[in-house]
């Protein structure tokens, strides 16, 4: 049996796409790797100030948890600069805790996260990607907290915490109150899935590999936020591409079915090395779709983030001896496109 010419381009089309895909989520073997994360419940050990002395519960939670306490006090009573040393804001943690809001707020908490053991599996695993990559890294301790409605993640020296009360179900009847702060396109996704890419992403960009000051250009910032969505890909291979970026399924089909069009429209305005800001923001930052593109507001967002992150996935698939520290040390924006040789048709 023989097959023509046209068929055997076609196989070998298709043979590559597979094994890029392959080589791009082939599994690693992490179970060895010594990491089991504990995700500690400052959110009830604090509750207990109301019940326990306070003095002594602060105490406590001074010691355990060290510049974490302070930081919940400000972010809960909305003063940063509040002097945890002085007992005076006993009397305003009192209050807080006497109020309708805190008491609903805790009920649905201690209700969606009666035990963190599927969120501790998924940081495990995502842990010990990272020490499977990054030997060296010292990964930070994980506490569970109520910001208050601040706060998803907070990084700081040494730990890493995560604001159950913005993880609560995008249906929470808490979020539709809020949306002066956090507008349905983003609490939609406020959910227990969302913990685990959003901690890898909070560490990526805030304590792993923060954006350079010198990063200017749109160009730039879409090669920078296509590595980190590439590291997201390589520490949690099993999370969906919609969930790592937020977008909903429609949203990412679009991108998918436009994508030429969408490096035509950068290349066309000459976007790609304009650094003015405000005039590239709507290209990078989360909103409901991207104005200028598309038809009837049917376009997805952060095109420049996605469209980044194709890039640097091509030129990851054209290079496989750049390893992933190569990859986010490597700052040279322009080499990167060149060499993915990214042509969208």
């Amino acid at each position: 049996m023989t097959i023509n010419k046209t068929k055997q381009i076609y196989l070998f089309f298709l043979v590559s796409l597979l094994m890029t895909a392959c080589s791009r989520n082939k599994k690693i073997d992490v179970s060895n790797i010594p990491v089991n994360v504990k995700i500690e419940r400052f959110d009830k050990e604090f509750d207990a100030m109301r019940l326990k002395p306070m003095a002594q519960q602060a105490n406590y939670l001074k010691k355990k948890y060290g510049f974490f306490y302070h930081n919940c006090i400000g972010m809960l009573l909305q003063d940063q600069d509040i002097n945890t040393n002085d007992t005076a804001y006993f009397q305003l943690l009192r209050r807080a805790f006497a109020t309708r809001d805190y008491k609903e707020l805790k009920h649905d908490v201690d209700s969606v996260y009666p035990g963190t053991d599927k969120e501790e599996a998924s940081l495990t695993d995502a842990f010990r990607h990272i020490k499977y990559y990054f030997p060296q890294k010292k990964l930070p301790k994980v506490y569970a907290f109520v910001s208050g409605f601040e706060n998803q993640i907070v990084i700081g020296d040494g730990y890493l915490g995560i604001g159950l009360d913005l993880f609560l179900g995008g249906n929470s009847r808490f979020y539709p109150s809020l949306t002066n702060a956090w507008p349905h396109y983003l609490s939609r996704n406020f959910n227990a899935d969302n913990i685990a890419p959003r901690v890898i992403e909070g560490m990526a960009r805030e304590d792993m590999f923060p954006e350079s000051d010198s990063s200017k250009t749109l160009l730039s910032k879409m090669i920078y936020n296509g590595k980190i969505m590439y590291f997201m890909d390589q520490i949690l291979p099993d999370v969906p591409d919609t969930t790592k970026i937020g977008y909903t399924g429609v949203q990412l089909k679009w991108c998918q079915d436009f994508k030429s069009q969408i490096w035509a429209y950068f290349l066309d305005q000459n976007l790609l090395y304009e650094s003015d800001y405000p005039k590239i923001q709507k290209y990078l930052t989360a909103a409901p779709f991207t104005p200028g593109l598309g038809d009837r507001n049917e376009s997805a967002p952060k095109l420049a983030v996605w469209t980044g992150w194709q890039i640097v996935r091509q030129y990851m698939d054209k290079h496989p001896e750049v390893t992933l520290p190569e990859l986010m040390v490597n700052t040279n924006a322009q080499k990167i496109l060149n060499e993915s040789k990214y042509r969208p048709k």
